[in-house]
């Protein structure tokens, strides 16, 4: 049966699976969430393509809507936080820190991390290329060398397809675990989903709405 949320043991270290696509690590009082793309829609506004005003606003909404259930002490963003160069979405954000000033805040530079480093410096942000908590290590995409660290990371923004009867089939985002990584779903709602095949090997929790079930 799905799961509001899903509990699992990574590396010696617990972690919370949520359905608003956001991992909880407890012990750290920290959650974790990996592209948000803030500033994509308004990336495309200024190109004339009409994407609604409120997209940034609502994952913004979700975000507080954790903070409020969770009270994190750390926010990590596993890169992509904000999708391309400045634009009106960033005054959202801006607005949203307000909001929240006790929260300390840790970017994992992302590849569309294009901003200056003094605008996050200027809400207080800490920009890092990567980032250690235990036995884990955080990062935006996979390193070139071998760590012995455990891996969480994002960039691909995973889904799985779930077959039904009648080969009804549907993709819903997913967590996706493997032997010494971990990749989370973009967290984002105006992002696209790259679609990852089962495996003996893995362990996939897919979000379906407001709930998570084991694949």
């Amino acid at each position: 049966m799905p799961n509001h949320f899903y509990s699992v043991k990574i590396a010696n270290e617990d972690l919370i699976l949520l359905p608003e696509k956001a991992i909880l690590l407890p012990e750290y009082k920290t959650l974790l969430l990996a592209d948000v793309h803030l500033g994509k829609g308004g990336h495309f506004r200024k190109s004339g393509i009409p994407i609604p005003k409120q997209l940034a606003q609502e994952d913004l909404a979700t975000l507080s809507d954790l903070i409020d259930k969770h009270q994190p002490e750390t926010i990590i963003f596993l890169g992509d936080l904000f999708h391309s160069d400045f634009n009106q979405d960033w005054e959202w954000f801006q607005l949203w820190r307000e909001l929240h000033p006790n929260i300390n805040l840790i970017l994992v530079k992302g590849n569309h991390d294009i901003l200056p480093d003094t605008l996050y410096k200027q809400l207080d942000i800490t920009v890092v290329k990567e980032y250690n908590l235990g036995f884990l290590l955080f990062l935006h995409d996979l390193p070139k060398e071998k760590t012995n660290k455990f891996i969480l990371y994002g960039h691909l923004h995973p889904g799985i397809t779930i077959s039904g009867k009648g080969k009804q089939k549907i993709s819903l985002p997913c967590f996706y675990f493997k032997e010494n990584e971990g990749i989370l779903p973009a967290f984002g709602k105006f992002t696209g989903r790259y679609t990852l095949k089962k495996s003996e090997e893995a362990q996939i929790f897919a979000i379906g709405g407001s709930k998570i079930f084991k694949v």
